[in-house]
């Protein structure tokens, strides 16, 4: 399946062969809107390909070039709460891998779980904790993709996270740096798991990007991952949580977050 998808992705973009992906989180879409001579495939269009459901998440692929890169990037990514097995991630991600993808940068809008990182805060994820209680990588093993127990000390590559920390610092775009914690969703945490979660050293939640980058680190990739933190984790402030919330704060971060994201990429051009 995942060599047949790749296949029809392929066929769809010729004369493309992009090396880096990025995976866009809710509300942080308009990215793509920003890549020259791009091709746009609706996943509804590719055969086995699964669908998002979710609002702010667009559901398509563009592939194309982006300050000097030639990128894929998804408008819409895929979330166990929407009922998808965690195999349907590895199946995504593993056909990036098929497409020549070597290099990973996800992007999410999260909670915050400590007062020091305020709503419309980016924060670079440097470890995560998966209390999704599950694992895309449950199933038999592809040696092709990746070795059967993957290392993950390094799952967001250290390289990448001190580059990303020079270029936030060049052009004056506050950077926060934390540890990411994933549940499944699809309800906000309780304020009993909100303190739960601190006290196991998270500094954000969400319900999503583990997964990827899981799947990522087992095939060898290099992975950016970013956080845009939308609202303050459940009895950290007043009022109720909305994922109406979420999109808006999302939007008005999304331009540092672009800016962030594309100098990464002129840089890394320039660099080789």
């Amino acid at each position: 399946m995942i060599e047949d998808i790749a296949r029809q992705i392929r066929e769809k973009i010729p004369g493309h062969h992009p090396q880096t992906a990025i995976i866009l989180g809710s509300g942080l879409g308009s990215l793509g809107d920003a890549i020259n001579n791009a091709v746009h495939i609706d996943y509804r269009e590719i055969s086995g390909f699964p669908q998002s459901t979710v609002s702010g998440h667009r559901g398509k692929l563009i592939i194309g070039n982006l300050e000097g890169a030639e990128v894929i990037c998804l408008q819409g990514r895929f979330h166990l709460y929407e009922g998808h097995p965690p195999q349907v991630i590895n199946t995504v991600i593993k056909t990036l891998w098929e497409l020549g993808i070597r290099r990973l940068i996800v992007t999410n809008a999260a909670g915050s779980l400590t007062p020091d990182f305020q709503p419309g805060t980016i924060m670079l994820i440097k470890d995560h904790i998966n209390l999704s209680g599950t694992n895309p990588l449950i199933g038999p093993n592809n040696d092709k993709y990746g070795p059967r127990f993957p290392d993950m000390s390094n799952a967001y590559t250290a390289i990448l996270r001190e580059k990303i920390k020079k270029i936030a610092k060049d052009i004056n775009i506050p950077l926060a740096e934390g540890v990411y914690m994933m549940v499944t969703g699809p309800n906000f945490e309780t304020a009993a798991e909100i303190r739960a979660f601190r006290t196991l050293g998270a500094d954000a939640i969400g319900m999503s990007t583990v997964p990827e980058v899981i799947c990522a680190a087992h095939s060898g990739m290099q992975v950016l991952g970013l956080s845009v933190l939308t609202n303050m984790g459940t009895g950290l402030r007043q009022g109720e949580q909305s994922h109406a919330e979420t999109l808006a704060q999302g939007e008005k971060a999304s331009a540092a977050l672009q800016k962030l994201i594309k100098t990464f990429l002129q840089r890394e051009k320039y660099n080789g």
